[in-house]
């Protein structure tokens, strides 16, 4: 065990104030406004979030939404703007059919 620490009653010397640098307590309470989701991850994934989570004393949702929020304000940029022209027809694959990688569509 370490040392205790002894205390005396020594006059303070050299004193200086700082500035207040703790935010208020409504900026801690703030909450970004949320998206209900339905993703399905891969077992694996789930699993390791909720190891985490439970070694580190949180939800393993909050990990995985902290850790999404991370990536896209790093690699964030400007919003995508979709076109209502329709489906695209060159270059890509059509709606509604399977591109052919990886199943996607």
């Amino acid at each position: 065990m370490s040392k205790q620490i002894r205390y005396t009653d020594e006059p303070l010397t050299r004193l200086r104030v700082i500035r207040d640098f703790l935010p208020p307590p409504e900026e801690l309470a703030f909450r970004e406004e949320g998206v209900k989701v339905t993703i399905a991850l891969s077992k694996r994934s789930v699993d390791f979030f909720k190891r985490e989570a439970q070694k580190h004393g949180t939800q393993y949702q909050r990990m995985i939404r902290r850790l999404l929020d991370s990536y896209a304000q790093v690699h964030g940029g400007p919003p995508t703007v979709r076109s209502s022209a329709g489906p695209r027809t060159s270059g890509g694959s059509k709606l509604g059919q399977r591109s052919p990688v990886r199943g996607r569509r």
